[in-house]
Formats: C-alpha cells, structure tokens, sequence
C-alpha cells in the first residue's frame, strides 16, 4: 500500500506492521531478542554486521558502537504476529525512518526465513505508519503501545476495551520484557538504548511515579467503562 505522505523532519510517526497472513514472527525469545537487537543496531549511519557476532549473549549486542542514529524511538512493543513503534523522524532527516526500516525488516526476515527455512515476504508489505500531529494522540499511543500485550493475557477484555482484573494486567505487564514499559518503570537495562527519550516530550522521561501513575489512568479508564 503506497503511503501517502513524506516523513517530515521533527514529527513524530506511530509504525507498526504484521506478519504477512496474520502469521506469528515471534516463536521463541530468541525472535524477539533478534529483534529488539535489530532494533538498536539498525538505527544506525553505519552497517553493523550481526552474522560478526552470532552466538554471543544478544544483551551484549546493545554495547555495539553506533556512528549516529537514523531516528529517535520513543516506545516499543512486540506482539506474537505484530509489532509497534513510536518514532521521531530528526530535524536533520531526509527519509530516514524509511531507510531505518527497511533495515530493520529485511535483517529480521533474512534471520527469521533461515531460521524456520522459508521462503517469501515475511511482513505484509513495507509497513504501515500514522502521522501523529496532536499531542493528546501521542499521549494516547504512549499509553496504547505499552498496554498492547494485555491482549495476550486477556484478549476479550483488550476487544471489549474493559479490563476484567486491573491488578494481574498491572502484573502481566510489568514483566513482559519484550516492550519499553521496563524502562519507563525505572528499571536499567542493556536494551534501553534503544530509546532516545530526550526527543519526545517531557512525559516520556523515565519517571517510575509518574509513569506508573499514567498507566494506571489508563487502566482505571478502560475499567470503568463496565461501571
């Protein structure tokens, strides 16, 4: 599907893409680490060769030297079939979250199709992507991308947009690693490096209070719609 805008210097962009079918890319913890990685290594000026480091710990992929990002990443979330991003595409870009892209799904399905030995499109075509001009929409996709994997746990209370238990979502969520919620919950990870925080507003700083705070707003809202 040809997108229908360009991405402009210092706006923010909700990305997003699945597997081609409805299909799951993420089998084991290994996809996901493969792709966390990616997502750190990819977002790069410079080629940095993962097949020069297979079989070591992925957490200690994310000390690999970068020479300059492409994008500034705000958020992250990995579903079984899908995923999410939050980007910010620089001041001083020119395409770039095109080009960050297009690394990123072409190193995971040249891994993942090796992997599983398949052949063809691994995601349904490029990606897709959202041009997020109101503050109160990015507030909301911040909220959105790291409230997504309730719909592992709990899938009909995700489609009814009520949560059944508040407190085991609560609980599910802050363990599910393959998201950037840990960050935001304070914890020091290998992986946080991934994001750049500074580019988007201040409500993305890492603040455990404020952040649970915000995601339990978010909770408390979709639980009283069953009131």
């Amino acid at each position: 599907m040809e997108r229908k805008f360009n991405f402009a210097p210092g706006e923010y962009y909700h990305i997003y893409n699945r597997g081609t079918d409805k299909r799951k890319i993420f089998l084991d913890w290994r996809d996901h680490w493969r792709f966390m990685v990616l997502l750190y290594v990819a977002n790069s000026r410079s080629v940095i060769h993962l097949s020069d480091h297979e079989g070591k710990d992925p957490l200690t992929l994310f000390d690999l030297l970068r020479e300059g990002t492409l994008v500034d990443i705000g958020a992250y979330c990995l579903m079984p079939n899908h995923f999410h991003i939050l980007i910010r595409e620089p001041s001083n870009g020119d395409g770039n979250t095109s080009r960050f892209m297009l690394k990123l799904q072409t190193g995971f399905s040249m891994y993942f199709n090796k992997k599983y030995q398949r052949t063809g499109s691994l995601f349904e075509g490029t990606f897709r992507a959202k041009h997020v001009a109101e503050d109160n929409y990015l507030k909301y996709l911040f909220a959105y991308i790291h409230l997504n994997p309730i719909k592992i746990t709990d899938p009909q209370s995700w489609e009814r947009k009520i949560i059944s238990d508040i407190n085991q979502a609560k609980n599910y969520l802050s363990q599910y690693r393959f998201s950037s919620l840990p960050h935001y919950l304070g914890e020091e990870l290998p992986e946080s490096k991934i994001l750049n925080p500074k580019s988007f507003p201040d409500y993305f700083a890492p603040d455990t209070e404020k952040f649970t705070t915000f995601i339990d707003d978010w909770l408390n809202y979709y639980t009283d719609q069953d009131q």
